[in-house]
């Protein structure tokens, strides 16, 4: 039985020569189909390695999402512990001026004084007694506030360490040159805590150029607090902070030369000496933004 062939022809450039070389069809077609089987051996290896990375980068994707709910979580946990600390505060705030100014009033004396005194208060005493506890609250009030606004201006140190560069014009150690120290340098070892220095929302929680890892607080009224060069940031974009809590740890990053903690006060985004706010003795009570001449 006659087999059907290929013949490849191969010359020689030089002397001429032919060679006939026979190809069975059978060769021919298994050689094709074993490649075939190959490359879809190849696409199959190849899309499962694909589709590993996909499901991987999305279990990676999840799992940052987690973390950031997590956080966020745990921030609404804080405010809501914070939110039921105030109401409950105002509560006993209601109680107090009510049994302090004659809401829930005893009436004492005779017998013959209690049966003469009338059960309903006429609307001018309605009246006046409103207007007397308006008043009292509103006072009471404002007290609180008043105490309340010295937590939300920066007034005491961040940590505590030695002063080894102040406010205003210096050298700059790395060009030599003249520049602008928008803040103080306060050494400590690396790794300190830091601590906020009045109540307020962090508006800034990562790296921030020559600053390198850095928080900056918003404490309302023009008030800011910037704290640079942290090792390690403690807070995240959006938390309250209370005075004294920390915010991360003293470090060396982005443009310095030791561990050391850069920490500035701004008002209305331009910054002023911090050393005028620091608690120490014989320190003047803190100017309010409008004091400040810009």
């Amino acid at each position: 039985m006659k087999q059907n062939y290929f013949i490849v022809v191969l010359a020689h450039s030089l002397h001429g020569r032919l060679q006939r070389i026979h190809i069975s069809h059978r060769i021919v077609y298994g050689s094709a189909l074993t490649l075939a089987v190959m490359l879809l051996a190849l696409f199959g290896v190849a899309g499962s390695y694909a589709r590993m990375l996909w499901k991987v980068s999305n279990y990676n994707t999840l799992q940052h999402e987690a973390d950031l709910l997590r956080a966020r979580y745990e921030n609404l946990q804080k405010k809501v512990r914070q939110t039921n600390e105030q109401l409950a505060s105002l509560q006993l705030l209601a109680d107090e001026v009510s049994t302090a100014y004659g809401v829930r009033q005893r009436i004492s004396g005779s017998a013959a004084a209690v049966e003469e005194a009338p059960l309903v208060p006429t609307v001018p005493q309605s009246l006046a007694e409103y207007d007397f506890l308006r008043t009292a609250a509103l006072t009471h009030q404002r007290n609180i506030f008043a105490r309340a606004d010295a937590y939300v201006i920066p007034s005491i140190w961040p940590i505590t360490g030695r002063l080894v560069d102040g406010f205003g014009h210096r050298n700059d150690p790395f060009s030599g040159e003249g520049a602008m120290h928008t803040g103080i340098d306060i050494s400590a070892p690396q790794g300190t805590a830091v601590k906020a220095t009045a109540d307020g929302i962090v508006i800034h929680a990562s790296w921030n150029a020559g600053y390198g890892r850095c928080v900056v607080l918003d404490h309302g009224n023009g008030y800011q607090t910037l704290y640079g060069h942290l090792s390690r940031i403690e807070v995240i974009d959006g938390q309250e902070i209370r005075r004294g809590e920390i915010v991360g740890r003293v470090g060396s990053t982005g443009h310095s030369t030791g561990p050391h903690l850069h920490y500035e006060v701004r008002i209305r985004a331009t910054p002023v000496n911090p050393y005028r706010f620091l608690s120490r003795p014989g320190l003047m009570k803190a100017a309010a933004p409008s004091e400040f001449p810009f």
